[in-house]
């Protein structure tokens, strides 16, 4: 790689940044946060580059938690397990029936 296209590049990187960062502060001016001084994202928006204006931070938010830990449900891997354990198979790993022992 040659210098230029390195610089190309890393242009880029940095255009691409400061955009979704104007995006983020462009939202938040949109409802408002602006005016309440409790944000402080605004007057310091590179605090923007890997969060969503939106985003609170409090793991306890309904909001902003995990929904198998808000609602109580189960993984895709433990419905998987219980399904499994649950039934009973009458054949084999190839599909051919198993002999009545």
């Amino acid at each position: 790689m040659s210098a230029q296209e390195d610089k190309e590049k890393r242009s880029k990187r940095f255009l691409k940044d400061s955009n979704a960062i104007n995006k983020q502060v462009k939202i938040a001016k949109s409802y408002g946060m602006h005016k309440n001084p409790k944000w402080k994202r605004i007057d310091q928006p590179h605090r923007n580059h890997k969060t969503h204006i939106l985003n609170c931070g409090d793991p306890k938010c309904m909001l902003c938690m995990n929904p198998r830990k808000a609602f109580g449900e189960k993984t895709m891997q433990e419905l998987k397990f219980e399904q499994d354990v649950e039934t009973i198979r009458d054949k084999r790993s190839n599909g051919t029936p198993m002999e009545n022992l």
